[in-house]
């Protein structure tokens, strides 16, 4: 290889973007190669030359003045000649000099193999943050650190450690991958080559310093070899930029479709608020994957056979299956799992079992279609055929039996020989049947494994919708602002928090503070009564609240709550008694909004009032959301069916529900540091036409 270009040519080609020094660099610093075959430092240049990678190989080693045939160099800045990628495989202590020499010689992307830094604890966070700030200075981007690096199997140029790479033959092929775990992406690469499927781009991104899921992605979208982008991911670290990647990537009909960790809320931070508490990671994850067009599997196997089921397809119309089967037990385990994921599994209609009546086939009413023996004489597929024609269902499983495993062809007989690709199709082999799945996976059609897998693919898909469109600025949002910082950055009491909702255009109680029985004489009532301060969180459990108060009460309950707030909590600090009017109507709830340090703002709607945390039914929502949004999240939440004039109720006033939800969820226009959480509790819903009214509320700054 030609390794003679002068050390004084320019640093980047003109034109060179960053997908090509992260992709398809023309030359790749290998800085720490080692020349011991048994040091996973060797492997970077083994891979590449096994590659073929054509372009400039360059080891950088201190010791070595070649390593595998390649000239090898003392330090970065000794490499002739214009270098595009990095690749460091040094112990910590040395990135930073490492960097230093990639910004003198004006690398352009530096992928950092090393660990040592965030994931190890403080120190290493300050040490990741020193390499940062000298990487940006010096106009170098960085993937990792403690990352197994990347592979561009399109054009044959893996720069990684990683084993399963070596092990495995790079064959490109339609699938991206990003991977917050380095491990995985070997995983990934070996699993889906079983099933026929290969990548176009692997990337593992370990720490996220800089270059993320997201940034990354949009550059993998737009990649003409990319058909589908595949995330592993642990968290959530820049859900803005996933956000925009996948919005394009559905504007591309790329599908993007995501494995992520965390189905549980252990080590998870939990907000102040009541909010906090009953919306956990997982539930704003789904959300935010939902609401940006992105698929979410349950299953690792789910993310390597959903790919062939969405490839080429839109979000579907409606969430209903068809299921055809010869052997009912297998058929039925995935009919089970489809009903518990809430799936429909349609029945043929009416009209379509005449037909197939007409030809001799007789077909129940039942959601699945059981052909006695395997549907002898060709009845499997006409039956088939009729259920892809047919507008009852949107996507079909087809289950096989045990001859798929002892005439594997039958899968061509009866499933490919009529299947024209207009609608989704599954096929499950109740038996081990690996050979007849290789052939749906030669055909580009879905084949799953197992019963649980396939219900889950077909949930991911049957959940996917388009990315919700972004909401304009509102103007309501600007006297938030102003009110707020009129207030300055501080925890709002209870009457502020009311206020801000108003200027939000929520109704708010009419409430006010006093500072003695003198202020309270003249109220009429009837009033609740009750202590302002920051410092009391449970005010009902302190006994500092009254309620349904008139008249001179009011002005007695005064008296008595201060004594009691400064006996029981002498170091508080008071801020007066909040006197309000009792209001009352056809439901409670408690509307919350947040600033999610993962997914960004959110908007939560749920049951309110002193039973909040007894029911934890909530929807969940990025804000800001449309009426429309609104709407939908009353919906979700079955016990206000009853103020909709569920079985003759009275009818609540739904769609000033539905504007509040709205109006609070404009707060996501305000900056995080102005407002991190608020919360109306209760917010209570009047009869029809008159209104809801913020009773409590809270504002917490960022």
């Amino acid at each position: 290889m030609d390794q003679t270009l002068a050390a004084d040519a320019p640093p980047h080609a003109p034109g060179q973007t960053l997908a090509d020094a992260l992709f398809r660099p023309r030359s790749i610093a290998l800085i720490g190669a080692s020349a011991d075959p048994a040091k996973n430092t060797s492997r970077a240049q083994r891979v590449l030359q096994k590659a073929g990678y054509r372009g400039r190989i360059l080891p950088v080693n201190p010791g070595r003045r070649e390593i595998f045939g390649e000239t090898a160099y003392p330090d970065i800045r000794d490499v002739p000649g214009p270098v595009d990628h990095a690749f460091l495989m040094v112990p910590p202590p040395a990135v930073e000099q490492a960097i230093a020499g990639c910004a003198e010689r004006g690398v352009r992307v530096a992928t950092i193999y090393s660990a040592g830094f965030a994931e190890m604890g403080e120190a290493g966070r300050q040490r990741q943050e020193r390499l940062v700030a000298l990487a940006r200075e010096g106009g170098v981007r960085l993937v990792g650190p403690n990352c197994l690096g990347l592979v561009n199997v399109t054009d044959g140029v893996p720069i990684t450690n990683n084993a399963a790479v070596e092990a495995e033959p790079l064959e490109p092929g339609p699938l991206g991958l990003i991977s917050q775990s380095g491990s995985m992406m070997g995983a990934l690469l070996s699993r889906c080559r079983t099933r026929g499927l290969s990548f176009s781009k692997l990337v593992s991104v370990g720490n996220e310093c800089d270059l993320g899921v997201g940034e990354i992605a949009s550059l993998m979208v737009e990649d003409a070899a990319t058909e589908a982008v595949l995330l592993f991911l642990e968290t959530l670290r820049d859900a803005e930029a996933l956000a925009r990647a996948a919005r394009r990537a559905h504007a591309l009909g790329k599908p993007v479709i995501a494995y992520k960790l965390g189905r549980s809320e252990v080590g998870r931070r939990i907000a102040v608020s009541h909010t906090g508490a009953m919306v956990g990671g997982d539930e704003l994850a789904d959300t935010f994957f939902r609401e940006n067009g992105i698929l979410r599997v349950d299953t690792l196997e789910g993310l390597v056979e959903l790919p062939r089921l969405v490839m080429g397809r839109r979000p579907p119309k409606g969430r209903r299956v068809a299921v055809l089967t010869g052997t009912g037990g297998g058929a039925a385990m995935v009919v089970d799992r489809l009903g518990s994921l809430g799936i429909e599994v349609a029945p043929p209609p009416e009209a379509m079992r005449a037909r197939l009546a007409g030809q001799g086939i007789e077909v129940s009413d039942s959601p699945l279609i059981d052909l006695p023996m395997g549907g002898g004489k060709g009845q499997y597929t006409t039956v088939l055929k009729e259920i892809v024609a047919g507008e009852h269902c949107d996507a079909v499983v087809a289950v096989l039996g045990s001859t798929a495993r002892l005439r594997p062809t039958q899968v061509e007989e009866n499933i490919l020989s009529v299947y024209d690709g207009s609608k989704p199709l599954a096929v499950f082999c109740a038996p081990q049947a690996d050979a007849a799945l290789a052939i749906c996976d030669a055909a580009g059609v879905a084949g799953f494994r197992t019963p649980e897998t396939c219900a889950d693919a077909l949930n991911a898909y049957l959940s996917w919708r388009a990315p919700r469109g972004l909401e304009a600025p509102d103007p309501a949002a600007a006297g938030a602002r102003a009110l707020l910082q009129d207030y300055g950055p501080r925890r709002l009491n209870e009457a502020e928090a009311c206020a801000v909702f108003v200027a939000l255009g929520i109704e708010g109680p009419g409430s006010r503070i006093v500072a003695d029985a003198a202020e309270a004489r003249g109220i009429e009532g009837p009033a609740a009564v009750k202590i302002v301060s920051p410092d009391i969180a449970h005010k009902t459990d302190a006994g500092l609240v009254r309620l349904g108060l008139r008249g001179p009460e009011i002005a007695a309950a005064v008296t008595e709550i201060l004594a009691r707030a400064r006996a029981a909590f002498p170091a508080a600090k008071l801020e007066g008694v909040l006197v309000a009017p009792m209001q009352q109507g056809l439901a409670e709830v408690i509307l919350g909004y947040r600033h999610d340090p993962e997914v960004g703002p959110v908007v939560v709607l749920g049951l309110g009032g002193v039973t909040a945390e007894l029911s934890r039914r909530t929807a969940v929502r990025l804000a800001p959301v449309s009426p429309e949004t609104a709407q939908e999240m009353i919906a979700a939440i079955p016990e206000l069916r009853a103020i909709e004039g569920y079985r003759n109720l009275p009818r609540g006033d739904v769609p000033a529900l539905a504007a509040a939800i709205r109006a609070l969820s404009l707060l996501a226009a305000l900056p995080r540091e102005m407002v991190a959480e608020a919360e109306i509790n209760p917010l209570i819903v009047r009869p029809e036409g008159q209104g809801a009214v913020a009773v409590d509320g809270l504002v917490v700054p960022g």
